[in-house]
């Protein structure tokens, strides 16, 4: 197996790739942009490739050259990560790839209350029709997303007393390497809710991160952001799933331990 990694610069492909040196196994560590390639740590087992650009069907296809395995994580909103994904995914196939493991968002839908959930869903109904093995991981929100919402120490959105089951990039990573090592197909055709260990309301997890939340329409917010809020106000996020646990032999970090860790 030789899986090729996207988002290695990122929090959660970089977390993968560090994994799987951890393994010692070899695998191609993608960036979007050349100029990248030289910051990345230096891992025995990992071959730089770049540039890899989601929306460029020759690069892509030459970043991924030798590899049998892609791990997408989900493309920036740029109005276009629908079609990036395809062609992403086009050219890896075209180059020999027979299985990804895509990085999707719990609640992902055609109508997903967030609206950046909904390219998720189109992206997997792409690749349950790309004519290979797939994986699809649907995390939840990162309890990091809390402080991107935050000013002055205070978050403020329409979330009500909603819940979510926040996750932490460890965890995610974890998972997904689980995957990508396993080669029985058991997890073929499989999609996977990624979450923490229980669900909790924005206040609550608010307060674990030191933040105080205010309830609430905020004038200032993006439609995307109050969109992102809404999605916990209505339960699509606030699933607490048995992922972590069965796949990585350890509890799912609590929102408490994953704030502690990124300190």
């Amino acid at each position: 197996m030789t899986p090729a990694v996207t988002g290695v610069t990122g929090r959660l492909g970089g977390r993968v790739s560090a994994l799987l040196e951890q393994h010692g196994v070899f695998h191609l560590a993608l960036v979007r942009d050349r100029a990248k390639l030289g910051g990345l740590p230096h891992h025995p087992h990992a071959e730089p490739r770049g540039p890899a650009s989601y929306g460029d069907h020759a690069a892509m296809s030459r970043a991924v050259a030798g590899a049998d395995t892609l791990f997408l994580v989900s493309g920036h909103l740029s109005g276009r990560r629908l079609e990036e994904h395809v062609t992403a995914i086009d050219a890896a196939i075209s180059d020999g790839v027979r299985r990804v493991v895509y990085v999707s968002l719990l609640g992902a839908a055609p109508d997903a209350t967030y609206v950046n959930a909904r390219d998720h869903a189109a992206t997997e109904r792409f690749l349950e029709g790309a004519g290979v093995a797939w994986t699809v991981l649907r995390p939840s929100y990162y309890p990091e997303m809390l402080r991107r919402y935050a000013d002055d120490g205070v978050v403020r959105g329409p979330a009500g007393d909603g819940r979510c089951a926040f996750v932490g990039h460890d965890d995610i990573a974890e998972v997904a390497v689980a995957v990508l090592l396993d080669h029985s197909g058991a997890y073929d055709g499989a999609t996977l809710s990624v979450t923490g260990p229980e669900a909790l309301t924005v206040a609550e997890a608010a307060a674990t991160a030191g933040l105080v939340f205010e309830d609430g329409a905020a004038q200032d917010l993006s439609p995307d952001t109050v969109s992102w809020f809404r999605s916990i106000a209505d339960g699509s996020v606030a699933e607490a799933s048995e992922t972590v646990p069965q796949l990585t032999g350890h509890p799912a970090r609590s929102v408490a331990e994953v704030v502690a860790r990124s300190a």
